[in-house]
């Protein structure tokens, strides 16, 4: 019978352990990848309220310290708008391949 706990014992432990490792690389992923949710249509909302247009990407900013989205305007070019946690927006970057780069509060 002993030879049975430790046979779960053993597949709780690698359970757990597999567990916690996508966990680690769920919350180290690459910040390049699209989120989803209400704090990413949170941080969606007001990048669009900030320079007009529709969100066509949110990501989590590097190290997960704030949002960056990416806002489609109606003339078609695009903007990066970045934002602090409490979803303020600290700076805008105009898409490179429009060729205007610009970053820091208020550019857009």
């Amino acid at each position: 019978m002993s030879g049975k706990w430790v046979k779960i014992g053993a597949a709780t432990v690698a359970v757990a352990a597999l567990a916690g490792g996508g966990v680690a690389w769920a919350t180290a992923s690459d910040s390049d990848e699209s989120v989803t949710g209400p704090e990413a249509d949170r941080a969606a909302a007001a990048a669009v309220a900030r320079v007009g247009g529709q969100a066509a990407e949110v990501e989590r900013a590097e190290g997960g310290a704030g949002w960056e989205v990416e806002v489609t305007r109606a003339d078609g070019s695009t903007v990066e708008v970045n934002l602090d946690e409490s979803y303020h927006v600290v700076g805008t970057q105009q898409d490179s391949e429009n060729g205007d780069d610009d970053s820091g509060p208020g550019d857009d």
